[in-house]
């Protein structure tokens, strides 16, 4: 009977040794899961990683986007990626069907030129509607009156970035708040139906102001298809949130960006500010509620993503199974 207990007692203390060398050794490969966890988790020290990222900015004019774009093209050859300036005929900001898909390709195609950033005034463009991977798509919006008083001004007094050209509006002085109330078609708010196109894309409806299904589009894509969409009016955070995103492309721009003469490269040369009794007038009309709807939308998501762009925050994989 001694001998049987023995026995089982032996038994017993072999499976306690057992069961504490497997909780040892599970618990070594969960340390090692976890430092290459930190390894995988530490791409911004070098930006060699992902050479075959394309990120797409289909820029809505009088945004700041010149002046973004300014900071890619002076980071390019530092971080060493391409920036590539899409021009379209007569500043159309529609392709045809036939460069809608021969614009996929070689931007999907093009591996000499990646890593890339293709910047244009082009609406947004599915990809996978032609059977191409989706880039990476930015943007960045501004309030719809601001950016048309921006413009209106722009086309009469041109700006700082190109001071010797004449614009189509030159030599017309006439003020934003006179051409409102003599109801002139430069001020008409149709003409804000601009960055609901824009994120909406190619469809006929994208482009008749007032289109309810137009606007439903833009926040989908907006969404389902756009990495991150800024506000001119927080730039500096938008370029931020890139670095921390796709360092490959954007490592050192907000310091750049904030430090550099180039932070704000294009200002119109005059503007005045329109009266309330304007301001008023324009915001009763429904293209500008239904801008400002978009605007305040993107305005939302861009805040949550700050919000939630905790440098703090780390993901890790455990208990991997099989072993």
């Amino acid at each position: 009977m001694r001998d049987f207990r023995l026995g089982w007692l032996c038994i017993f203390v072999i499976l306690v040794l057992i069961s504490m060398y497997i909780h040892n050794l599970s618990r070594k490969i969960d340390e090692l899961v976890l430092k290459s966890n930190e390894k995988l988790q530490s791409p911004k020290t070098d930006i060699s990683i992902n050479d075959d990222v394309v990120v797409v900015y289909n820029r809505v004019p009088k945004t700041g986007s010149t002046s973004f774009v300014g900071v890619a093209y002076d980071l390019c050859k530092k971080n060493k990626f391409r920036v590539l300036h899409v021009n379209i005929s007569s500043n159309n900001h529609v392709l045809s069907l036939p460069n809608q898909i021969k614009l996929a390709e070689n931007i999907t195609s093009w591996s000499k030129m990646k890593p890339a950033l293709y910047h244009g005034h082009f609406a947004f463009l599915d990809f996978s509607k032609f059977g191409y991977k989706q880039p990476l798509y930015i943007n960045i919006i501004r309030k719809p009156l601001d950016r048309l008083v921006s413009y209106y001004y722009f086309l009469r007094y041109g700006d700082n970035y190109r001071p010797y050209l004449s614009r189509r509006k030159h030599g017309d002085t006439m003020t934003f708040d006179e051409c409102v109330s003599k109801e002139q078609p430069d001020c008409n708010p149709n003409n804000m139906w601009l960055q609901i196109p824009f994120f909406c894309g190619h469809a006929a409806n994208c482009w008749k102001p007032g289109n309810k299904w137009a606007l439903a589009e833009a926040k989908k894509n907006l969404i389902n298809n756009y990495l991150l969409v800024g506000v001119t009016e927080e730039l500096d955070d938008f370029i931020y949130l890139l670095e921390e995103t796709i360092p490959r492309i954007f490592h050192g721009a907000k310091d750049y960006f904030l430090n550099s003469n180039n932070s704000h490269l294009r200002r119109t040369v005059q503007k005045l500010n329109p009266s309330e009794e304007t301001v008023k007038k324009i915001q009763n009309h429904e293209v500008w509620k239904m801008e400002n709807d978009l605007y305040q939308f993107t305005l939302e998501q861009f805040h949550f993503v700050k919000k939630h762009a905790d440098k703090m925050q780390r993901f890790m994989y455990e208990k991997v199974r099989p072993k």
